[in-house]
């Protein structure tokens, strides 16, 4: 049984960008630019997002950007329990009012900047995260999300297309981003979304992307030697390995590099981009302490 308000002026199966401009008029209400707010139109790919989330009934999900309910919605009509953050007080008013009528456990509508709360404190596990992403924090929240516990167990965000792929390249075109989300998850690039998807249409395509989150492969020490070994890496990242680790760890020395390269078969020539994330683990170990 759906969940949300009787009455839906966002029906997913009417959406348009005249649909939601006129809505966004109705309700005296703006998008910001400053804050990344652009909402999606497009009923088809709102019906993909949901259905590659999947949510069984009463699964926990959180959603990062709630803006104005339209996924929010959604998601409760699949029987979802949500748990959605919203950094502009507008908005968090008129979601408070749009769902008045969901049924308790349906909905929990938190104000604030994700980034400032604990994921604890938002969401228990085991859950997942589904969310059209502000796109200028997409790399602190991935982080936030994948570095600390409890991590969800899957998600399905609309990013920036250059981000996603960056996310989900394969070694050659890596990232310290890559590396870190590849490091944690299964991630693909489900699909490309252009601009007129959204209202206001942002001025770059995005991206659907989708990640199954991994066992834990390391200790914490581990990891935290791998992150900075990999940062060390990813600051020159044009450079060969044999000259930019030894100059961005000069403690390490270039002898316990070089050691390191030819024990783990990786080439001192190749560059930081074009190194797998295994292949990084095998570094930092084979690096050993970086005191």
């Amino acid at each position: 049984m759906a969940r949300t308000a009787p009455v839906d002026e966002l029906d997913p199966s009417l959406l348009s960008a005249e649909q939601v401009e006129r809505y966004l008029r109705r309700h005296g209400l703006t998008a910001s630019k400053g804050r990344s707010q652009n909402h999606l139109v497009d009923g088809r790919v709102l019906e993909e997002i949901v259905d590659l989330a999947a949510p069984e009934a009463g699964r926990r999900i959180l959603e990062i950007g709630a803006g104005l309910g339209i996924l929010t919605s959604a998601l409760i009509d699949r029987g979802a329990n949500v748990t959605a953050v919203e950094i502009d007080p507008r908005l968090v008013g008129h979601l408070r009012s749009r769902f008045a009528e969901v049924g308790e456990g349906g909905l929990r509508l938190v104000e604030a900047n994700v980034l400032d709360v604990p994921i604890s404190d938002l969401v228990e596990p085991p859950y997942d995260v589904v969310a059209n992403l502000p796109y200028h924090i997409t790399s602190p929240v991935m982080h936030r999300l994948l570095g600390e516990e409890p991590r969800p167990e899957r998600f399905v965000l609309m990013v920036q297309r250059e981000v996603a792929e960056r996310i989900a390249a394969a070694p050659g075109a890596m990232s310290y981003l890559s590396v870190f989300v590849q490091y944690h998850a299964d991630v693909r690039v489900s699909r490309i979304v252009p601009p007129t998807a959204f209202e206001p249409a942002p001025a770059v395509h995005s991206a659907v992307l989708v990640g199954e989150t991994r066992p834990r492969r390391l200790s914490a020490g581990d990891e935290e030697r791998l992150w900075r070994i990999a940062q060390a890496g990813f600051r020159e990242r044009r450079k060969m390995l044999h000259n930019v680790l030894p100059r961005q760890l000069p403690q390490v020395g270039r002898e316990r590099f070089e050691a390191a390269l030819a024990s783990t078969g990786i080439d001192a020539n190749r560059r930081p981009q074009t190194l797998s994330v295994e292949e990084w683990i095998a570094l930092a170990d084979a690096v050993g302490s970086l005191d």
